[in-house]
């Protein structure tokens, strides 16, 4: 792991100044039509990656953007915590919570079966399952830190980030379009409807643009259904990172040491807790989901600016197929479920 305590100032403020121009910008085409599917997260890390056009300023800030992809996603995801309402979740009904454990569960044990089948490092394929089973880009920058390598092994590690966001980014939007377009071949009620998206679809901001398809109940239901996955994240990373570890020692890959304990995941309960139970105003609640996507985006354009981007499309071909075959599933088994059970 890097040293962060040796951090120069300098490094620190260019590499602040080039992340949140990144984040900014992101947040601003997000919200611009048809640029709503890939969401501002995406676009930061595109612009991040665009960012290594310009050599001078991104070497000369290397430990400063090292720094931000590190620390500035467990700040974010911490933040990101405020987005979720416990008591709207439980109002939801015991449904909507079983089906959210049983999409994830399913989902990223079934993408990692087949990933791991079509030859995919096992890295990138538990980032890939992490991504396409509970919430897309978030749960892959969460999962990531719970995946202990080696030091040699850190910018590869960086470019499975990047595949990993790649895969659900595409792959969200290509679904969000199929599930617009097969609504009036499905003859599901709204509530149905949102169960569907919110069930099976990769973002929140994909759930939303889906969602909304239906009306407003089919959107209410597809929000509360997909912040019931993101629920999902901090239990699923700690049971990743132990198993992780178990199972890269047993091969011989690596050494046992404590259990990987995802200490940001506890701020991140923390937040929706404060979040439900404190008078804070839907005002001052928006402002801090605002600045969670701030701090995320920023991270995702410190990670885009650190990889070799080259190599996704030399190692992300199984990793995207996998995802695919598991969103198919997941698709029709969503459809299924809230067609008889909703």
């Amino acid at each position: 792991m890097k040293n962060y305590g040796v951090l120069r100032t300098k490094d620190f403020f260019i590499a602040l100044a080039l992340t949140l121009i990144c984040a900014l910008l992101g947040s601003f085409l997000g919200g611009l039509p048809y640029l709503t599917l890939i969401g501002a997260l995406v676009i930061s890390l595109i612009l991040g990656m665009g960012f290594q056009l310009f050599k001078r300023p991104v070497e000369a800030a290397t430990e400063g953007i090292g720094f931000i992809s590190n620390k500035f996603l467990r700040l974010g995801i911490i933040l990101l915590g405020f987005k979720l309402n416990l008591i709207d979740l439980a109002s939801a009904g015991v449904k909507i919570i079983v089906l959210a454990m049983v999409v994830v569960t399913g989902t990223v044990s079934l993408t990692y079966f087949i990933a791991r089948k079509f030859g995919v490092e096992k890295e990138l394929a538990i980032l890939s399952a992490g991504g396409t089973g509970i919430c897309g880009a978030a749960a892959v920058m969460g999962i990531s830190p719970q995946i202990k390598v080696a030091a040699d092994k850190q910018d590869r590690q960086r470019e499975n980030e990047v595949m990993a966001v790649a895969v659900v980014a595409i792959l969200g939007t290509v679904f969000t379009l199929i599930e617009i377009g097969i609504k009036p071949l499905l003859h599901l009620t709204p509530t149905q409807f949102g169960v569907m998206t919110g069930a099976s679809l990769h973002e929140i901001a994909h759930a939303v643009a889906a969602g909304s398809s239906g009306g407003p109940v089919s959107l209410d239901t597809a929000i509360i259904t997909k912040l019931s996955r993101v629920l999902m994240l901090a239990p699923a990373a700690l049971v990743i990172g132990g198993w992780y570890q178990r199972s890269t020692h047993k091969s011989g890959d690596g050494h046992r040491g404590k259990l990987p304990i995802p200490w940001f995941m506890g701020g991140f309960i923390l937040a929706s807790i404060l979040g439900t139970f404190l008078p804070l105003g839907a005002g001052m609640l928006a402002g801090l989901v605002k600045a969670a996507y701030l701090f995320l985006g920023m991270a995702m354009a410190a990670l885009g600016m650190s990889v070799n981007f080259k190599v996704i499309f030399q190692r992300g071909k199984g990793a995207f197929a996998a995802a695919f075959l598991a969103s198919i599933i997941l698709l029709i088994f969503t459809i299924i479920v809230s067609k008889f059970f909703f």
